[in-house]
């Protein structure tokens, strides 16, 4: 059996590794060669269920629930598991409040417990929320690490769709995210930064309260951080914007001065795509199935959506024997 996946982001490619890891002959079809046009690229690789309950429905913690074990099976030493902060300044402390109200499996922390979570914080933080179970990755290590591990275990890149278009899949996966034509998506444009600075360290995902939108700074390797995200309904996919820059870097800034002096290295936007309910699905069309309206839960979700799209392909290949 030979599956086409269209589409190598986080979900293509998670769907290329549940399927090979079940025995079936996998082409990955990536026009743009890499991955780096997906909104994956720009993912900030939190594993983080609870966290997401906050604004999210409760779907989204069960289908999350096993995210970073699979990510870990998959790319061994990928899934850093240190748990998410939540901090608040003093003055929006009643914001810890309504977000640990609306989740769970959290601890709440008092600042000599903030200080010793992350040192770099001491007294800047009175109180703050804990999720232990929690984890992080870093999307763009993940994302070449597994096209790389896919490719060694013969999965197949192809970027010319006129080549696809002729080869005799016995089944397609459409994982190819936002587009203009498909009328029941819409595109939610998030927008990042990636700062480097020696002068501060941090062990884990922080996020900040806001009063529009959640921010959180995600440490990477060699003293870089991403901050983001902005959620926006809008799937212009143009340049950061001075208002988005600015909140982002004032969240930065709130949470160390030390992020003042810090380098901009990259900025960037990703168009997510989302349902009217926010919530991802699977739909399947004879021998087509698409995955999509994955929202701002990429790499969360996507494990859950790959396993489900190699159980309907392949018990439907046994039912058939």
């Amino acid at each position: 059996m030979h599956v086409l996946v269209k589409g190598a982001g986080v979900a293509g490619l998670s769907v290329a590794h549940e399927l090979t890891s079940r025995g079936a002959r996998v082409t990955v079809l990536d026009p743009q060669s890499g991955g780096r046009a997906a909104a994956s690229w720009f993912a900030g690789g939190m594993l983080a269920p609870y966290c997401e309950r906050e604004s999210a429905e409760q779907a989204v913690v069960e289908l999350g629930l096993g995210a970073a074990d699979w990510w870990e099976a998959a790319l061994p030493g990928s899934v850093t598991h240190n748990g998410t902060l939540v901090l608040a300044p003093v003055r929006d402390v009643r914001e810890l409040e309504r977000f640990g109200s609306r989740t769970s499996e959290f601890e709440w922390a008092n600042e000599d417990t903030v200080a010793t979570l992350e040192p770099d914080l001491a007294g800047r933080f009175r109180k703050g929320l804990f999720f232990k179970d929690e984890a992080h990755l870093d999307p763009r290590h993940v994302l070449i690490s597994l096209a790389a591990k896919l490719a060694a275990a013969g999965v197949a890149f192809e970027t010319d769709p006129v080549r696809t278009a002729t080869a005799g899949f016995d089944w397609t996966v459409q994982c190819t995210g936002y587009s203009r034509d498909d009328q029941t998506i819409r595109g939610v444009r998030g927008e990042m930064l990636i700062l480097r600075t020696s002068d501060i360290a941090l062990s884990r995902p922080v996020r900040l309260v806001h009063p529009r939108f959640p921010i959180y700074v995600v440490p990477r390797a060699d003293h870089t951080f991403m901050v983001g995200a902005t959620m926006i309904e809008s799937d212009s996919a143009g340049p950061i914007t001075v208002r988005s820059m600015m909140e982002l870097l004032n969240a930065a800034y709130s949470l160390h001065p030390a992020f003042g002096e810090a380098e901009i290295v990259e900025t960037g936007v990703g168009i997510r795509p989302a349902y009217p309910d926010n919530l991802p699905r699977v739909v399947r069309e004879g021998k087509t199935i698409s995955i999509n309206g994955l929202y701002r839960h990429g790499f969360l979700l996507a494990p859950a959506m790959a396993m489900l799209v190699a159980d309907m392909i392949l018990n439907e290949r046994r039912a058939t024997r």
